[in-house]
């Protein structure tokens, strides 16, 4: 194993050590940046450095190597009138309140940036996604090409100058082998294999472009954007105060609750909105009911995906599901898109009568600790699940940084970190309630971690149904005094992320001072988790990757947008 996150953090530099507690220190940080920065642009969430083009890979090895930023988390590109954008954001695995955003301003007429991907893996996708999307391009980058639109699309539709009306012609092209340079062999055992797009082990529209060499995979290209929506856009077309939030149900659509949170925590935050304390228990109950939702899921496919079993632990699991399904349809009245945030608070109190949604819920918790028995007798110990998970899709703790893997696929790896814990929001750090961690690095250990979090979940939502239920009831503010027309304060920026069942999704915001956002960037969790797939895959047999695949439980709904 490698060493712990503290001594990894002790090692890069002592002198960060005292600041765990007290923020990131920003004269350290400008003493760090100062070759490389020409101005100061700070966000809402953190400080800010604008730094020259050529000067990006310098400024993160910096920042990572002697200020233990090992987490570049998002890269958001936007353009401006006279100016394109692109902003690094960075935290720490191990400290994650110590923030830090790197901008780089580009001509509009030749928006090149230095490409971050050698210093951060993370950036591969990041960059690509930007070129895609917006428009700027990133010298030195190891592939690029378009990765959520055809390659033979024209424009870019983020980009100001996009004409959303102009016809496409996309054109079919042929896949070539990507071992094809390396091949001595005429009696060569290599083999292209397309997995995908519409197979039922990928779940949703994922192609793999496999080649194997004998029965070993050799490559494995995960080709997106089958499921584009341009979410991005669509949230920068809605109001602040009532169109944004429930498109993120759409998003990662089988955990969509936590979702909500996001959108909501960055508005917030972007607006300066307060939420009562009593809302804040609702949003965490909820969000907590929501998060089985997911993990439920993801168990019941993943055994069907592993050893095809559909007819115990996949019913088992959508048993328990619907009961939970149940809970949240009582609650906010939708079985599928919640839409039950709202800024400053939730929609509404819990169900009348109180006591029977209460009692409802909690014959659900209680009934739970006998259903876990049943998935370990089933899952965990079954022969042939080991058999199949057990040291297969390994990824060690270092890669799954270098790929800015996060959630149940990060903490599977050893990587003790969860946004609910090291961020801390809404009415966690009041609750008694643990992280679940595991070092086997391995498809078995991103289960295991699953399965410790419905347990972790129900903890916390029986938690919070004792807080409601002593809570006096003229103290039942579920919003606070939110303006009908949303107006943030122009230029204003900032960047906030929250623990949703796959991992981190984080949301930037830029306000231009009117009721809609100028600039919305989603960063999802499955996006980041999936581009991993292929160090998890290389040197192992094909149902080993459709196990790897089925760990990471992914929805490309959230990998598209």
């Amino acid at each position: 194993m490698s060493e712990t996150p503290q001594r990894e953090r002790d090692r890069i530099d002592p002198e960060f050590d005292h600041l765990r507690a007290e923020g990131v220190d920003e004269e350290r940080l400008e003493e760090l940046l100062d070759p490389y920065a020409i101005g100061r642009d700070d966000h809402e969430n953190a400080p800010a450095f604008v730094i020259r083009a050529d000067e990006v890979q310098a400024a993160l090895t910096t920042l990572r190597d002697e200020a233990g930023f090992d987490h570049l988390s998002c890269i958001t590109a936007q353009e401006y009138e006279d100016r394109y954008e692109s902003i690094y954001h960075l935290t720490k695995y191990d400290q994650r309140t110590h923030e830090v955003s790197l901008v780089v301003p580009l001509p509009t007429d030749d928006p090149v940036c230095q490409t971050a991907e050698p210093v951060f893996r993370s950036a591969d996708w990041a960059e690509r996604e930007n070129f895609d999307l917006v428009g700027i391009a990133y010298e030195g980058h190891p592939d690029p090409r378009r990765i959520l639109l055809p390659e033979t699309w024209q424009g870019h539709p983020l980009s100001l100058s996009y004409d959303q009306d102009r016809p496409q012609v996309v054109r079919f092209a042929e896949h070539a082998n990507p071992l094809e340079p390396d091949h001595r062999d005429a009696e060569s055992d290599t083999m292209f294999l397309n997995i995908g797009p519409h197979h039922p082990a990928t779940h949703g529209v994922l192609h793999l472009k496999t080649s194997l060499d004998g029965e070993t995979v050799a490559d494995v290209d995960p080709d997106i954007g089958y499921l584009h929506r341009c979410e991005e856009q669509m949230c920068q077309q809605g109001t602040y105060r009532y169109q944004i939030i429930p498109y993120s149900n759409r998003w990662h659509y089988t955990s969509n609750l936590p979702n909500e949170w996001a959108v909501a925590r960055a508005i917030e935050d972007l607006a300066d909105i307060e939420v009562p304390e009593y809302a804040q228990v609702l949003r965490t109950m909820s969000t907590e009911l929501g998060r089985m939702l997911g993990h439920f899921l993801a168990l019941g496919t993943f055994a069907l995906d592993v050893y095809g079993d559909f007819t115990a632990i996949f019913q088992y699991a959508f048993r328990d599901r619907e009961e939970v399904q149940n809970i949240l349809e009582d609650l906010t009245g939708q079985r599928m898109m919640f839409y039950f945030f709202r800024l400053g608070g939730v929609a509404w109190d819990l169900p009348e009568p109180r006591e029977e949604f209460i009692e409802k819920t909690r014959d659900f918790l209680d009934g739970l600790p006998r259903k876990m028995d049943e998935y370990h007798a089933l899952l965990t110990g079954n022969e042939i699940f080991q058999l199949r998970c057990v040291d297969t899709g390994h990824l060690d703790p270092e890669t799954a940084k270098q790929y800015g893997c996060t959630g149940p696929v990060a903490r599977g790896s050893g990587i003790d970190y969860d946004l609910r814990r090291d961020d801390p929001y809404g009415y966690y750090p009041e609750l008694d309630w643990n992280v679940v961690t595991e070092d086997g690095c391995d498809n078995y250990s991103r289960v295991l971690v699953r399965l410790g979090e419905v347990e972790e979940s129900a903890k916390i939502v029986e938690q919070c149904l004792d807080l409601l239920e002593d809570w006096p009831a003229d103290e039942r503010t579920v919003q606070s005094n939110v303006p009908r027309t949303l107006k943030p304060e122009a230029d204003t920026e900032t960047y906030r992320a929250v623990e949703i069942g796959t991992g981190e999704l984080g949301i930037y915001v830029r306000s231009d001072g009117s009721n809609k956002p100028a600039r919305f960037k989603i960063r999802s969790p499955c996006f980041h988790n999936l581009a991993a797939l292929p160090e998890m895959a290389e040197g192992e047999y094909v149902p080993d990757l459709i196990a790897s695949l089925g760990s990471l439980d992914i929805v490309l709904g959230s990998v598209d947008r």
